[in-house]
């Protein structure tokens, strides 16, 4: 009986499944992901792991493991963690799970923008201190979603699918991308521009790329400077895509009137970070992906393509192949 090893509980019945169908599926059930010398040793022997963001999934865990291991399944989109290089030289194969998050994933990032522009958070917070008294022209005022720019960073399918949203909301989309869209233009109505351009004519501006060395901190103080006065930043990309100290200094002294934010760096931010001390910055703790159909979809597709390798066949959403 093959033994699989998963570093956290997942939503949904594919585990179970895959215990029914005759492998071993041991665990990690603590909130908190395992400590990495607590993870070395419960690797070991594992013909497929089961992985999360959080896991650094290198060289040294794939050889803990030892030659059993077919099979890393990365329960996420980005492979930001695995050593996908280390894991060819072994003949290790890699999924992960493009695709079945984009929705969710676009829903919460226009859910934070709607929710920094209009202070929900902050209202929420004044009503909660018994501070509401009366209503007040000048009570918690924001920008106006309706028929403003938005600039989209990044226009693949999260990045498309926020905009078919900001278009119900009749707001003007630009993007900036390394390639033109041109279908996604013609549907979304959308014009390609350069980022600086974007960056100063945009009410709005969504990140959407992934972190590679080119956009590790993307959105630096210079950067962060050329945006329009009074602009609201959205990030639910990953967390080093910003410089959080210049993400700061935008917030105190211009251009940027709030931030709304499901990933940031470091992460998890510490309790007494002062983006969280700010009354015009929104945090969730990168939920991006966390409605309960997609997560339980990402479950069964890890389940189902771990179980293919294992079973001498190719995966639907392979990362590295041998």
């Amino acid at each position: 009986m093959e033994r699989v090893f998963v570093t956290r509980s997942l939503p949904g019945t594919a585990l179970d499944e895959l215990r029914q169908t005759g492998y071993r599926v041991e665990v990690w059930t603590e909130f908190l992901a395992p400590p990495r010398e607590v993870l070395l040793e419960r690797v070991r022997g594992a013909a497929g792991l089961i992985t999360m963001l959080e896991d650094r999934v290198d060289a040294e865990l794939m050889d803990a493991a030892g030659p059993d291991l077919k099979v890393i399944a990365q329960y996420a989109v980005g492979l930001d963690n695995v050593d996908l290089a280390a894991a060819r030289e072994r003949g290790i194969v890699v999924t992960h799970t493009p695709g079945v998050l984009t929705d969710a994933t676009a829903d919460l990032a226009f859910a934070l923008l709607a929710a920094a522009a209009r202070r929900v958070v902050e209202g929420h917070d004044y009503v909660r201190r018994g501070e509401w008294k009366t209503w007040h022209p000048e009570l918690l005022l924001g920008p106006e979603l309706h028929g403003a720019t938005v600039g989209v960073v990044g226009f693949g399918r999260i990045g498309q699918a926020f905009a078919r949203r900001a278009r119900g909301f009749e707001m003007k989309v630009l993007y900036a991308s390394r390639r033109p869209k041109p279908e996604a233009e013609a549907a979304l109505a959308a014009e390609r521009v350069e980022l600086d351009e974007l960056l100063a004519r945009a009410d709005f501006v969504s990140l959407h790329t992934p972190l590679t060395p080119e956009t590790h901190r993307l959105m630096n103080a210079e950067r962060l400077a050329r945006m329009k006065e009074g602009a609201v930043l959205v990030n639910t990309a990953r967390g080093k895509v910003v410089d959080t100290e210049a993400l700061l200094d935008a917030l105190e002294h211009g251009p940027l009137f709030a931030a709304g934010l499901d990933v940031t760096d470091p992460e998890p931010l510490p309790a007494d970070h002062p983006l969280l001390g700010h009354p015009r910055v929104v945090v969730t703790p990168h939920i991006g992906s966390a409605g309960l159909r997609t997560r339980r979809r990402m479950a069964e597709m890890v389940a189902h393509d771990l179980r293919a390798v294992l079973e001498g066949r190719t995966p639907r959403h392979a990362a590295v192949l041998p």
